[in-house]
């Protein structure tokens, strides 16, 4: 039992490191199947869309992917068009480019994997560059070459080009050898500045190390306390009003009468809710919620610490 709590001790103090090693597997695989089942270079004047469109769309997937499961993202844009201060504060206006920075950074990890294992495959950059047919490019790359690497080398990434064996393998090695030189400058340009970027931001922390793992351990403990604490304080809420609604509470045993709700309370809760303003400080959270706002304006509604089967739950 004590080996397994330290092995899962283990993998819990090492969950992003897991979590990231994980990803870069499922971003290794993807595009291993992306080349091998539905990627085909069509050899044409096509190759270079078809080949950028190969190696850049799905990194841009994953960043939108990325932005949309930060839950910082939606902590720093909701209610900013209601209160652009939230965003821009008096006096930090610098404080959204800095949260965006971090959201950002989080965000094109798995875009940046994705990059890098397609550029160090060089399937897709072979074909993208073998059809870029600009004269400059083609005097540095059929440097030494027959007349007919001007015309068909957009052939040379399908293996048809007429061009002797030796001259198109050599020009798939050359462009396979520039897309890995490209994947491996691009993961030492991101490791670089992420080191940097983190050197810079512990120089100006007010915090010390320790301090700031303090702090760090502290906001991860109260994130998880409050998510139990609104799971918690919500469920009781809505048992207010279910068991208003239907006269008691779901799974209680303590049942004293039993309600069946007229057509017209079935229509009130019934439909698409949406969130709407009752006052200047409260909200109606669902049409149940609106019915039992109601109920309560009428006086025929429980408070909370009036209702026994929600004290005994309490």
């Amino acid at each position: 039992m004590d080996g397994f709590q330290t092995v899962l001790k283990f993998f819990i103090d090492r969950k992003t490191a897991i979590g990231y090693s994980f990803m870069a597997l499922l971003t290794m695989g993807g595009e291993r199947v992306f080349s091998l089942v539905a990627f085909r270079c069509p050899c044409s004047g096509e190759n270079l869309r078809y080949g950028l469109v190969f190696l850049f769309s799905p990194a841009l997937v994953l960043l939108v992917i990325g932005y949309f499961l930060n839950n910082k993202t939606w902590k720093l844009f909701t209610g900013c068009w209601v209160n652009p201060r939230k965003i821009f504060p008096r006096g930090n206006v610098c404080h959204f480019f800095y949260v965006f920075g971090q959201i950002t950074l989080n965000a094109l990890v798995a875009p940046v994997m994705w990059l890098s294992v397609a550029l160090l495959n060089g399937t897709f950059y072979e074909c993208a560059m073998s059809g870029l047919d600009t004269p400059a490019y083609l005097k540095v790359v059929c440097n030494r070459k027959s007349e007919k690497c001007f015309g068909e080398l957009h052939m040379v990434a399908c293996g048809k080009s007429s061009m002797p064996f030796s001259e198109s393998d050599e020009l798939r090695r050359t462009l396979q050898a520039q897309s890995q030189v490209a994947g491996w400058l691009l993961i030492a340009v991101v490791v670089i500045t992420v080191f940097l970027s983190y050197c810079l931001a512990s120089c100006f922390s007010p915090l010390s190390f320790l301090h700031l793992r303090y702090w760090s351990s502290y906001v991860h403990n109260e994130q998880e306390l409050f998510d139990e604490a609104t799971e918690q304080h919500s469920r009781l809420y809505a048992m207010q009003h279910v068991r208003k609604f239907f006269g008691f509470v779901p799974g209680s045993e303590n049942v004293k009468e039993i309600r069946i709700p007229s057509l017209r309370e079935w229509q009130a809760i019934s439909g698409l809710a949406f969130l709407k303003q009752v006052d200047e400080e409260h909200y109606d959270y669902s049409l149940l919620h609106d019915w039992a706002l109601k109920e309560r304006a009428n006086g025929k509604y429980l408070k909370t610490d009036e209702d026994p089967l929600i004290k005994t739950q309490l």
